[in-house]
């Protein structure tokens, strides 16, 4: 194991009735998700590993070319629940984006999501239930907990715990390596 983490293995090849392979060594460097393989004969290679600590610096600050510079960080900010005698009144329907009928909960959640309030924000499921009340769309809530799962299963949906409960927002779409979009 050499500073840092990095794996070092070294194999020796065995000669194949051939004059040309005989003797050739070779050294395999592991850095993270990079490899590097040092190839030659057994006194190249070692005088090679002599200047390993030089060449593992220069091997990193190769591979920093090709790591990501942008960083995105997602913060979620919701207001913990109004705990009091009463219960909150519920917030008016106006707020709620309109959507069309929905041919299940499936359709209907993604609607939600694809609308600006949908965006604006992550949702909560007591949210996504309301907006869907405001709508004339009744799910229970065992049945929309078990559609938001799998829609989170399926990466169609991105899901995580804040201090309120678990919220949900649609997932980035990715785009493939022949230019169009992969959901």
């Amino acid at each position: 194991m050499y500073n840092g983490g990095t794996t070092l293995s070294q194999k020796k090849n065995e000669p194949q009735n051939t004059e040309e392979n005989h003797g050739s060594f070779a050294f395999r460097i592991k850095l993270g998700d990079y490899e590097v393989e040092i190839k030659g004969t057994h006194e190249e290679v070692t005088k090679t590993i002599q200047n390993l600590p030089d060449l593992v610096a220069s091997i990193q600050k190769a591979f920093e070319v090709a790591k990501p510079k942008t960083v995105t960080t997602l913060t979620v900010k919701t207001e913990p629940p109004v705990v009091s005698a009463r219960a909150a009144p519920k917030a008016d329907a106006q707020t709620y984006p309109k959507v069309r009928s929905a041919a299940n909960c499936e359709e209907a959640i993604i609607k939600l999501l694809e609308t600006d309030w949908g965006k604006w924000r992550p949702r909560t499921m007591e949210e996504l239930q309301d907006a869907m009340e405001a709508n004339n769309i009744k799910y229970t809530k065992r049945g929309l907990a078990g559609t938001l799962n799998t829609l989170a299963e399926k990466g169609m949906v991105r899901r995580w715990s804040t201090n309120t409960g678990f919220v949900y927002i649609l997932a980035e779409k990715k785009t493939s390596s022949h230019g169009g979009e992969k959901a």
